[in-house]
């Protein structure tokens, strides 16, 4: 795939501002875009959409192929008469700065349910023929996820491998009964469902209109508590009592000295091979019917993962186990042509990996945050000048500090090193604008800087910190005063002068 040169921003939807706790895919999403056209941009970059479960890391999703119920614009269902104006007496008090997702599972599933209720009692039946065909098209996935949410509510919660054996293990029979029992709960889940895909595909065209592109990511492995491998069994490892034999992680690395214990089932590729690979091609058609290109987190897991036995408590004890990924893409790329993908080639980048992406010519990524730590480091491949054309430069992503932030707590090395790189001298205040000029300049075909650093935030804005669990993870969200237009008019600046 071929990138022609330019730019965009990364920034996920829940970081939107609106009135109601987190972002929705409604006015706000709408200015975002606004704004990114009048700064000159081409790209909106996302992280994954998937519904989110505990931790609310949007890298363990229910699903693969299904939306967050979060994102739906509630003021879109008034206008649809989904929900009432007495539905909106009773608000709770909302964050504008920091997402409560405890507070969100609560309220508003509340007020998905009410607008359900409308629905199924006979309101807004112009939805009706379109939600009838959505549930059509999405059978494949949509059936297996709407039953696996029901029967998770009805089993308080669980996560499928604690449910009774006949249902855990997918018995025909029992699951049969299931379907039978819960149809309303399946029924709701779908037509939540059909909103966020309805609102998503309004928004994808808006920003189409506006010569915005969407980048979305794909995590490479799936939450152990979802629907794909409670489906899907087969192709994971897993025992006879529905427990995982080996998790997938990291080895110790730049984030942490014990690696990340991700706990993730990892594919049996062979199982996978043997079925033609038709989870990974219904995978990526699915986030092809979301976006316009397509980030794969973690890339190197397709030419091995780090396979740690279960149960453990850190990700040290494990072992690199080849993967099946060039199989895996040959088959995707023969029923789907050539693939619109970025790699996430970070992290312990062996030649195996280097050859498995250049072979399908994937363009990799470069994060400019890395690029001046260790003595020697004018070999570092992050460093501008060591880039490559067909690659994606970042000043940092989700998993960084702020660019701000990064400076102030940098080491005295990497400080020194960046001071003698440039040849000068940056603040806590000029950093960020630097290593944002430094990656528009650069000859990477395209360059994405995270909306947190065009705004110079310090390590409070910061998206995530791996290996991390708690409520300062995926919880920040901008105001919408902060999009200010000297601000778009900067990086419109920028992105002319440097040709992107």
């Amino acid at each position: 795939m071929t990138i022609t040169r330019s730019s965009g921003v990364l920034l996920h939807p829940t970081s939107l501002p609106g009135p109601y706790g987190i972002g929705e895919l409604g006015a706000h999403a709408r200015a975002f875009v606004d704004w990114l056209a009048r700064a000159g941009q081409k790209y909106w970059q996302v992280m994954p959409l998937g519904p989110t479960g505990y931790g609310d890391s949007p890298y363990q999703a229910f699903s693969a192929f299904a939306g967050n119920p979060y994102l739906i614009d509630l003021t879109a269902l008034r206008e649809h008469g989904l929900l009432e104006d007495t539905d909106f007496n009773a608000l709770p008090d909302f964050n504008a700065d920091k997402v409560d997702f405890g507070q969100q599972y609560v309220w508003r599933n509340q007020m998905l349910g009410r607008a359900y209720a409308h629905y199924a009692f006979g309101g807004a039946q112009h939805l009706k023929a379109d939600f009838e065909a959505f549930k059509k098209e999405q059978a494949a996935w949509l059936d297996d996820y709407a039953l696996f949410m029901a029967l998770k509510d009805a089993h308080g919660g669980l996560p499928w491998n604690a449910w009774e054996a006949a249902t855990r293990d997918r018995h025909p029979e029992a699951l049969s009964a299931a379907r039978e029992q819960l149809t309303g709960t399946t029924e709701r889940v779908k037509f939540i469902q059909f909103l966020f895909f309805r609102q998503w595909n309004v928004l994808r065209r808006y920003a189409a209109e506006k010569g915005i592109q969407i980048i979305g990511d794909i995590p490479i492995f799936v939450a152990m508590d979802s629907s794909d491998v409670w489906a899907n069994r087969d192709q994971f490892y897993f025992d006879d009592q529905g427990q995982p034999t080996v998790v997938a992680g990291v080895p110790p690395d730049y984030f942490s000295e014990t690696g990340q214990l991700w706990g993730n089932p990892l594919y049996n590729w062979k199982a996978m091979q043997d079925a033609g690979f038709q989870w990974w091609i219904d995978r990526f058609q699915g986030s092809l019917n979301l976006f316009d290109l397509i980030r794969i987190d973690h890339f190197r897991g397709f030419a091995a993962s780090w396979e740690i036995p279960f149960p453990a408590d850190t990700a040290i004890h494990g072992q690199w186990v080849p993967a099946m990924g060039h199989e895996m893409f040959a088959a995707v790329r023969e029923a789907l042509g050539i693939l619109p993908i970025i790699a996430e080639d970070l992290g312990v980048i062996t030649p195996d990996v280097e050859k498995l992406r250049d072979d399908f010519e994937f363009p990799g990524m470069a994060v400019l945050q890395f690029a001046f730590g260790g003595g020697d480091f004018s070999v570092n491949d992050f460093l501008p000048h060591n880039l490559r054309e067909n690659q994606v430069v970042y000043s940092g992503t989700h998993d960084n500090d702020t660019t701000r932030g990064w400076w102030v707590h940098a080491t005295e090395q990497e400080k020194h090193n960046f001071r003698v790189y440039t040849s000068s001298d940056p603040t806590e205040d000029t950093f960020a604008a630097q290593l944002t000029r430094m990656a528009f300049e650069s000859r990477a075909a395209l360059a994405i800087v995270p909306l947190q650093d065009l705004l110079n935030l310090s390590t409070d804005a910061r998206m995530n910190l791996p290996g991390t669990t708690g409520d300062h993870n995926w919880t920040w969200r901008y105001r919408a005063a902060d999009l200010r237009p000297d601000i778009a008019t900067t990086l419109r600046e920028l992105t002319e002068s440097t040709g992107r």
